[in-house]
């Protein structure tokens, strides 16, 4: 029988991911199976924090071991800002243009590059444990936006080694080296060792 985790997103494509990652043995249920609503104030000054806050209170509320993340963009000119605030940097509601015109006008003037990277904290929680695991992707933030995939801060985003933006990469290109797959995996790895 497969083993069942909750995981505390209704992003369709983030669910599709981390269901590639845990593989056939694993049932991955969401938000999006349930005819309720499922919502986390975000309020943790850490990605780890609101990670940890969202598993909880899934696993409390549907009774299933779950999975939750974090993430946003940290850049260094701007002392690690926009950070936990990355989905709503230039207020509510988020909205990726207006949040990416923010980051760049607050960077104009300062020096580049505009070293940057993406941070993804994910989490399980079964009620007994709580497991942790984090993924980083390194890179800078150019100065206008490029490419038409991705969301958030994908067109500013040119990974380390790169000269394309995470927004000009295939979805497939981005998920190989994404600071999401790199935190569910590394999360996937100390759950098979447990």
């Amino acid at each position: 029988m497969k083993k069942k985790l909750f995981f505390a997103s209704k992003n369709k494509g983030k669910i599709r991911e981390v269901a590639s990652i845990f593989g056939d043995g694993v049932e991955i249920v969401s938000p999006l199976d349930y005819d309720e609503t499922f919502e986390v104030i975000e309020d943790g000054d850490t990605f780890e924090a609101n990670a940890i806050k969202k598993a909880k209170e899934a696993y409390e509320r549907f009774g299933t071991p779950a999975l939750a993340d974090d993430s946003g963009l940290v850049v260094d000119q701007l002392d690690g800002a926009p950070g936990v605030y990355s989905a709503r940097y230039a207020g509510e509601p988020g909205d990726d243009e207006a949040n990416n015109r923010k980051v760049l006008r607050e960077l104009d003037g300062k020096p580049e590059p505009h070293a940057a990277r993406f941070v993804c904290c994910a989490v399980y929680h079964d009620g007994a444990e709580t497991v942790v695991a984090t993924g980083k992707i390194e890179g800078r933030i150019i100065h206008a936006p490029r490419g038409e995939n991705g969301f958030g801060y994908d067109p500013l985003f040119l990974p380390e080694g790169y000269d394309r933006t995470t927004a000009e990469m295939s979805l497939e290109e981005k998920n190989k080296i994404s600071h999401r797959a790199r935190a569910f995996t590394e999360l996937q790895r100390k759950l098979s060792e447990r």
